[in-house]
């Protein structure tokens, strides 16, 4: 497989330096010949640009949303990165960053493919908008603002309209919900499977519930977006928002192991890696064995 690495050193969307550091910290490990190793071409994109912007001026274009005007900027320069990527016949793998660049993932991958499915696999469900929003993090709109819920800003990004279906999209691992967060799941009906279903259920099972609800849908690709606070804040000290009782090493192992081997998954995105956070490159270092483990299983 040919992929394409892309590097977005943002943190404008978490409002916490550190995740703007994580693409070139993977580099340093050596992410490409890992990718590499596992028979696959790598083609280092480089980072996506993210301009300078004074702290006191976060809430300059909107004063609910910080940072609004520069994350619609990276974003966009994003989903065509990705959509350029998916035309050459490649494999986007893009590396955060906070979660607000899953929204220029799932843009540029939604232009290239109708019907997209979208497998969020996060603590939180970022479906927050300005108007139920208690922090004013964007990296809590994302996925909401790809249902085309949300400021046109958001909703309008790099394409007019709305950019997956209520019904496509599937979140895993989910225990830290907002008021607004948990009506608008009720009311759209969402696929959302906490940590409590995957205790409850076991992950296989859920998995298998999944792609059952994939294929009678007619989706014949996927956008994986792994937030690596899916994990237990135990495992990965290394992260911004860490939420109790997360999934173990083994769950999130057999995720990605699923879904690389169902041959769905056409575009990635690996989030949320603070390295100013971590103690001693623990967390690091288990993305790096995560990212082995995916394109492992990749073949």
């Amino acid at each position: 497989m040919n992929v394409n690495l892309i590097g977005v050193p943002l943190f404008y969307g978490c409002d916490r330096e550190g995740a703007n550091l994580a693409p070139d910290k993977l580099r340093e490990k050596n992410v490409i010949q890992v990718i590499n190793d596992n028979n696959h071409k790598t083609y280092d994109c480089g980072n996506i640009y993210v301009p300078e912007v004074n702290v006191c001026e976060k809430y300059a274009h909107n004063p609910k949303m910080k940072y609004l005007k520069p994350i619609v900027d990276v974003n966009t320069s994003l989903a065509d990165e990705v959509y350029k990527t998916l035309s050459q016949g490649h494999f986007p793998f893009i590396i955060g960053g906070d979660h607000s660049i899953g929204l220029g993932s799932i843009c540029g991958a939604s232009k290239y493919y109708n019907n997209l499915g979208v497998i969020w696999v996060d603590a939180h469900g970022d479906i927050n908008t300005h108007e139920t929003t208690e922090s004013g993090n964007i990296h809590g709109m994302p996925l909401a603002s790809a249902m085309g819920i949300g400021p046109s800003e958001l909703t309008n990004l790099y394409y007019s309209g709305r950019k997956i279906k209520p019904e496509n999209v599937f979140i895993i691992g989910a225990r830290d919900l907002d008021k607004g967060e948990l009506e608008l799941i009720k009311e759209l009906k969402l696929n959302v499977y906490s940590t409590k279903a995957v205790r409850n259920m076991g992950i296989e099972a859920i998995l298998k519930e999944v792609m059952n609800k994939i294929s009678m849908q007619g989706i014949k690709a996927v956008h994986l977006s792994f937030d690596i606070d899916c994990l237990d804040p135990n495992l990965v000290p290394g992260t911004g928002t860490p939420v109790l009782d997360g999934m173990s090493i083994e769950e999130a192992k057999i995720v990605l192991q699923k879904l690389a081997e169902s041959k769905l998954v056409k575009s990635m995105d690996l989030v949320e890696l603070n390295t100013l956070l971590d103690k001693g490159d623990t967390t690091t270092s288990l993305v790096m064995d995560l990212i082995d483990w995916t394109f492992k299983h990749f073949n």
